[in-house]
């Protein structure tokens, strides 16, 4: 566990990452989850809250765009904040890319973030695309819960396919 300090240092790292990030897209707004259904502006403080997520939106459009996951990293090596010493994983591995190069983390990742809590809609999207998990995608994601949520229901289920 960081101290308080070192949690604001990472915070603040991670925020001046993200600054530079968010200055790509001058003509939205970013926002920080601050509790269930509360959004806060991007300031330094909320970066280096507990909240890991940043919402993009667009108020032309009046539609939220995209959502940017704040991970910590070593160079280019994925850290996990759920296990850093043991889930790492290089980016090139971890971030795809749509056929037009929109990047989007690989599906066994964020599903490792929707097993902390399982509600209905996590569920759902884990239903949907177990059959459209690879061999190793399958492996990886079980490896993964067995480290952090070992006794997760989702585990027998990707070993039966």
């Amino acid at each position: 566990m960081c101290s308080t300090s070192e949690q604001l240092l990472r915070g603040r790292r991670a925020g001046r990452a993200f600054c530079a990030a968010a200055a790509l897209f001058p003509e939205l707004d970013f926002w920080v989850p601050a509790g269930e259904g509360v959004l806060v502006p991007t300031t330094p403080e909320a970066l280096a809250g507990d909240s890991h997520q940043t919402w993009a939106w667009d108020p032309a459009a009046g539609r939220w765009r995209f959502d940017v996951f704040r991970e910590p990293h070593d160079g280019d090596v994925w850290i996990c904040r759920r296990d850093e010493q043991r889930i790492r994983r290089p980016y090139r591995e971890i971030v795809r890319r749509t056929d037009d190069g929109i990047p989007y983390l690989a599906i066994e990742a964020v599903l490792l973030f929707k097993a902390k809590h399982t509600r209905d809609k996590d569920e759902a999207d884990f239903t949907g695309v177990l059959p459209l998990l690879s061999r190793a995608e399958r492996g990886w994601l079980d490896a993964t819960l067995g480290l952090v949520h070992p006794d997760h229901p989702w585990r027998a289920r990707l070993r039966s396919c």
